[in-house]
C-alpha cells in the first residue's frame, strides 16, 4: 500500500503488512531472493526491520533492497565520489544523504524534485527526467545515483551515461543487478549501463 504524503512516518507504515504480503508470494514455496522495492522506505524503516519482516514469512530467502543494492553496486565498481538525485522532500532527502555518508561515500552534489506524492513521482516522463539529469551539475563525482523505484530511470541509463560520461546507477537497476547475482547470474547485459556490462 501507498501512504501519501510521502513522509518518513508514512514510509515506515508501509512495512506494517510486509510479512502478510510476503506470505502471499508463491505460498508454501521457498524463495531464493525477495526484493523490497522501496529505496526511501528501506532507509526510513531500517534494513534490519525489512529483513526480519520478510524472513518471518520466507525464512530461507535472501532479502535485498534498492539502497543496499546501490551500495553493493558502487563498491563493486569501486566508486566513492557520487552525485545523488531523488524525487523526495527535504526530510527524506536528509535520510538518504545520511545513509550514504554513513557508508563512507563522498557526496559531491545533490538534487531533487522535492515531491511529496508517490502518484506525482510515477507520472514523471522519462524524457523530462533525462533532460533534468543531463543538466545536473555532477562536478567531479565518479557516478550519479538516481534514487526511487517509482522514477522511470532504467530506460534512460545507457543514454545518460553516454551523455554525461559517468557511471549512472538507479534504484531499479541496482535491485535487478543484485537479484540476478544472488541466484548466480553474472553474465554481461548490454544496454543498461556500465554496471550490467561489467557484471
Amino acid at each position: 500500500p501507498f501512504f501519501n504524503p510521502l513522509t518518513n512516518e508514512n514510509l515506515i507504515k508501509m512495512t506494517e503488512k510486509l510479512t502478510e504480503v510476503t506470505k502471499n508470494i508463491l505460498p508454501d514455496q521457498t524463495l531464493d531472493v525477495v526484493a523490497y522495492g522501496c529505496t526511501s522506505g528501506t532507509i526510513a524503516a531500517g534494513i534490519d526491520k525489512i529483513i526480519n519482516k520478510i524472513q518471518s514469512a520466507k525464512p530461507n530467502c535472501k532479502v535485498i533492497t534498492p539502497i543496499t543494492s546501490a551500495v553493493k553496486a558502487l563498491k563493486h565498481l569501486n566508486l566513492k565520489k557520487i552525485s545523488v538525485f531523488t524525487p523526495y522532500s527535504q526530510a527524506i532527502n536528509e535520510k538518504v544523504i545520511s545513509y550514504f555518508k554513513n557508508e563512507k561515500f563522498d557526496i559531491k552534489s545533490f538534487a531533487s524534485f522535492n515531491l511529496e506524492s508517490d502518484l506525482d513521482i510515477g507520472k514523471i516522463d522519462p524524457n523530462y527526467l533525462f533532460e533534468v539529469l543531463a543538466k545536473m551539475d555532477t562536478g567531479d563525482s565518479e557516478a550519479l545515483f538516481i534514487s526511487c523505484t517509482a522514477l522511470p530511470a532504467l530506460e534512460i541509463i545507457q543514454e545518460l551515461e553516454n551523455k554525461i560520461k559517468k557511471t549512472v546507477l538507479s534504484s531499479n537497476q541496482t535491485l535487478i543487478w543484485d537479484s540476478i547475482r544472488q541466484v548466480g547470474y553474472i553474465s554481461s547485459i548490454e544496454g543498461y549501463g556500465k554496471l550490467f556490462s561489467n557484471n
